[in-house]
């Protein structure tokens, strides 16, 4: 499923011109916000997650229509080594360097720790963790060969604070923030930075699922299981876009943040200030 587009000439440069990108779990939601910036700033991206292979083929070409950029999808399941190996190696094929990379896959499950389930536990901390040191650890000697390198790992509020009844999510988000910064100190004088946005609760295709879903078990008004139950630890009242993050991530994914390593930075409406 690779398809590839001509950027169309222009006379002003864009801040990721040149740059090639892997944004893993971007098929939809937050991982597409990122891929689609990343793109609208002129890099080439590499798009992954899971998908109807038609959905898949209509998101690269609204990529092509919007951004006039090159895409190319990798099916890697983020718990499969040799998969994630072959994204890496995939995007060097097809690009020839690898600049930026965002560890955005991840999923979720809400249980009391003494019935959390066991195989649940080491997906999420496989998927939401291991698969990001793996993803690192394989780009970081491209990065390495051409002198320039970012690597943006996707957090959460709850890397910083924690909840009840998500006790493999925090655990593993937490882990997120200390590879970040373990990865930025041993990157620090290669030019490669390497940071953790730790987002609230973001406007995707998921919450919106989840807020029909808590108003028909709470019987209350969608407004209401936003405000009080959703957003009940968020100072602002509103949900992040994933035009935000997008926007967020392409400054991090810049010049403009050459100083800027080892940091848990929250997109958060003020939840971590309390």
């Amino acid at each position: 499923m690779n398809v590839a587009f001509t950027q169309p000439a222009t006379g002003t440069a864009k801040a990721l011109d040149g740059k090639v990108a892997i944004v893993t779990g971007s098929t939809s939601g937050i991982g597409l916000g990122i891929a689609r910036a990343f793109a609208s700033a002129g890099a080439s991206v590499v798009i992954n997650g899971f998908g109807k292979p038609e959905e898949i083929n209509d998101t690269l070409e609204s990529l092509r229509r919007e951004t006039g950029g090159k895409a190319i999808y990798s099916a890697a399941d983020m718990t499969k080594l040799d998969e994630i190996a072959g994204m890496v190696d995939r995007a060097l094929e097809t690009f020839g360097r690898l600049d930026i990379l965002v560890n955005n896959a991840g999923i979720q499950h809400v249980s009391p720790i003494d019935r959390f389930p066991v195989e649940t536990w080491d997906a999420v901390l496989a998927i939401n963790l291991s698969s990001a040191f793996h993803t690192i650890r394989l780009a970081l000697p491209a990065m390495r060969r051409q002198g320039w390198g970012r690597i943006i790992n996707i957090a959460s509020a709850h890397a910083l604070v924690a909840s009840p009844f998500k006790a493999a999510y925090v655990a593993a988000k937490h882990g997120i923030v200390g590879l970040t910064k373990v990865v930025a100190l041993e990157t620090a004088e290669q030019n490669i930075t390497c940071n953790a946005i730790c987002p609230g609760y973001v406007s995707t295709p998921l919450v919106e699922a989840q807020i029909d879903d808590q108003a028909r078990s709470h019987g209350i008004p969608r407004e209401q299981v936003i405000r009080d139950v959703l957003l009940a630890q968020q100072p602002n009242k509103r949900f992040a876009t994933v035009d935000e993050i997008g926007a967020f991530a392409t400054f991090l994914a810049g010049d403009g943040a050459a100083s800027i390593t080892g940091a848990a930075l929250p997109v958060d409406g003020g939840w971590t200030a309390h």
